[in-house]
């Protein structure tokens, strides 16, 4: 077989395109191609080839051990009947759909990965795959399409301060304009990078943490959001690295105060119409959107599993923090699980979805949508009912009130959270044996790692691992 050949795990005419590619980026100065994935602890992993190999690549993948699946934030290995042993390999296939020059990283591109095995199937532990299969799914028996977004928080600390401490490196308050201004240079070289790389930002500000800052970008389909949420990640450490910053995008970097999230925003969609707009249901939400946000609603502990991965996520999940550690439903309201968003008037039929709070940035983006998706469809097929709205905060209902509308704390602990995922047939089987248990044994791995450290042990050692 030679490399003009159709690859085992390839696209066909991908390798015809990739060599055109490869000049296009050798004629714009591009030197080398990032080849990214997440894995199941959510860590970004990358390896890269030289643009020359571009279209090596798109025939034959890149090599890169399983073993990977089940490696924890601090990249030691735990193990599944099928993962974590030093056998075996991968091939690693770039996406040239979502191949990118990267505006803040002179001499670099970027593509997200399919990870194949070399018999040419997709791996069963790839999310990247169990994301595009899950919505491939939901329109095939439902006629579903989705448009999804995840919010960006992050802080800022100057590189080399204190050693490995967090110390911001803004002082301004919470949304101040002196904030903005401190990272004025930063923040508009992260605008225009983002810019010519084709994302598009809806909005930038300082947030509440000190030295926290978000950025919102536009709606996508599923893969594509998640890849972006990647993508835009990239960015932010390559801008920071160039003006002596250090961000982090952990839950938590303090034992204490509001962390960082990466909160999902996504609307179901059927033939060009937004089901949470335009119904005869609660703001505007039809039918089929009441039952999918019930479904949602229904999996959320156990989605907590995907949605809130690390020992460091307990951290940001506490009561009346606007984190959602409810199992509670409200339109506008910041303290529950699942925010309703409707729109303004006059955008409503573009703009409404479903915003699912309880998650971070420690999450792999991958596996936090697919697992939504399918929690939401698992409600949607049963025509689950949406229970009563709450309103303002969930922590200050009487235990009475709270068991009448159904409203429970969400898992306390990591461990709870695999319990809950341990029970839950649709989430497990929407993720597929394989992954299900890499799932089980990284979040027990990173729960063992982190007994007996208390909260301020806990934030220090995620705080530069996402």
């Amino acid at each position: 077989m030679s490399e003009s050949d159709p690859a085992p795990g390839g696209r066909p005419g991908d390798v015809e395109r990739a060599t055109a590619l490869s000049g296009e980026l050798t004629g714009q100065g591009v030197h080398g191609v990032v080849l990214a994935y997440v894995d199941t602890a959510g860590i970004a992993r990358v390896k890269t080839v030289p643009t020359a190999k571009l279209a090596a690549a798109a025939a034959w993948g890149v090599g890169m051990s399983p073993v990977f699946d089940t490696f924890l934030a601090d990249d030691s290995i735990v193990t599944t009947d099928v993962l974590g042993s030093p056998d075996g390999d991968l091939r690693l296939y770039p996406d040239l759909d979502r191949l990118t020059v990267l505006a803040a990283q002179p001499g670099w591109a970027w593509a997200p990965v399919d990870r194949i095995t070399q018999e040419g199937a997709p791996h069963p532990a790839c999310g990247r795959t169990v994301l595009r299969r899950t919505v491939a799914k939901a329109a095939a028996r439902h006629g579903l399409t989705f448009r999804a977004a995840v919010e960006i928080e992050w802080v800022v600390a100057r590189e080399g301060t204190d050693g490995d401490a967090f110390v911001p490196a803004v002082s301004g308050p919470a949304y101040g304009a002196a904030r903005q201004v401190e990272l004025s240079d930063c923040a508009a070289d992260l605008l225009a990078a983002l810019a010519a790389q084709g994302v598009d930002v809806e909005q930038f500000h300082p947030e509440y943490a000190a030295g926290q800052f978000e950025v919102s970008v536009g709606a996508l389909d599923p893969v594509a959001a998640a890849d972006h949420s990647v993508l835009v990640r990239q960015t932010i450490r390559a801008v920071a690295r160039r003006h002596g910053l250090r961000v982090s995008f952990a839950p938590a970097v303090l034992g204490q105060g509001v962390g960082n999230g990466g909160h999902l925003h996504l609307s179901a969609w059927r033939d060009g119409t937004n089901l949470h707009a335009g119904g005869t249901g609660r703001y505007g939400m039809t039918a089929e959107a009441e039952s999918f946000v019930a479904g949602v609603l229904g999996h959320l502990p156990a989605l907590t599993a995907m949605t809130a991965p690390s020992p460091a996520s307990r951290l940001r999940l506490r009561p009346s923090q606007w984190a959602g550690v409810f199992t509670a439903w409200g339109r506008e309201t910041r303290e529950a699980a699942l925010r309703i968003v409707t729109g303004t008037t006059g955008v409503r039929d573009r703009a409404a979805n479903l915003e699912v709070k309880p998650v971070d940035l420690a999450a792999n983006p991958y596996l936090a949508l697919a697992s939504v998706i399918a929690a939401g469809l698992d409600g949607l097929s049963a025509s689950a009912p949406l229970p009563a709205e709450t309103t303002g905060d969930p922590a200050r209902l009487g235990a009475d009130e709270a068991a009448a509308r159904g409203v429970r704390r969400l898992p306390v602990t990591l461990t709870e959270s695999v319990e809950a995922f341990r029970a839950d047939g649709v989430l497990r089987e929407a993720l597929g044996g394989v992954l299900a248990d890499a799932v089980i044994a990284v979040r027990l791995g990173e729960a063992r790692s982190a007994e007996g450290l208390d909260d301020d042990g806990v934030a220090a050692a995620y705080r530069w691992k996402y």
